[in-house]
């Protein structure tokens, strides 16, 4: 009998999903069962792949704090998945998290792949401000080729503070009412002079 009772057990275990290593506490709290189970595999995946899971696991507890249905969370997840790994692979195996969600950001707001490994390659390590400023000034309205094509000129010449400076004053100037695209363009060309001004090689000499 004890042997029946164990063997039904066993049965019944195998049939239960397996949840990944990848699972959270979190998610088994805020999410039903049947969510958590079709949301499992993407988070296995992801991990796999050595892609960040904080940025996942919180999208989708956004999506449960908005009621969202099964089929949209796993969706959202499995795209930002997505988004992540084609960060990585713009950006470099040797990613932060940090770039990583700051990249991701950037190709859904309408960067390219190849936007995102210019970054890198002109500025090397630490394009997490850089990749943000993009993302913020599509959302304050720039055209994403402007953005783009702005913080590019100024990543190699500026520091972060001083993006995130180049930032605020073309979103002051777009509240002021200046077009998206010419606050930027004005903002961006200011800034090129003043910053190559002041890079050592471009000092004038001393007597």
């Amino acid at each position: 009998m004890r042997q029946a009772r164990w063997l039904i057990a066993l049965g019944l275990t195998a049939t239960l999903p397996r949840l990944g290593a990848a699972q959270d506490p979190r998610l088994e709290r805020r999410l039903d069962s049947a969510t958590l189970v079709a949301l499992t595999p993407v988070l296995d995946s992801a991990r796999a792949a050595d892609l960040p899971l904080e940025p996942l696991v919180q999208r989708a507890l956004e999506g449960a704090i908005k009621h969202a249905g099964a089929a949209r969370i796993v969706a959202a997840v499995r795209l930002l998945a997505t988004e992540l790994g084609q960060a990585r692979t713009a950006l470099g195996p040797g990613s932060t998290s940090a770039e990583l969600v700051a990249g991701a950001s950037a190709l859904r707001a309408g960067a390219r792949a190849t936007d995102l490994a210019q970054f890198r390659r002109r500025r090397g390590a630490g394009v997490t401000v850089p990749l943000a400023a993009v993302t913020d000034l599509v959302t304050s309205g720039v055209p994403p080729d402007s953005a783009v094509a702005a913080v590019l000129a100024l990543v190699a010449l500026a520091r972060d503070d001083q993006i995130v400076d180049f930032r605020r004053a073309v979103e002051r100037d777009i509240a002021l009412g200046a077009p998206p695209a010419a606050a930027a363009a004005v903002r961006v060309n200011a800034a090129v002079r003043e910053f190559s001004q002041n890079t050592p090689g471009n000092q004038p000499r001393k007597p």
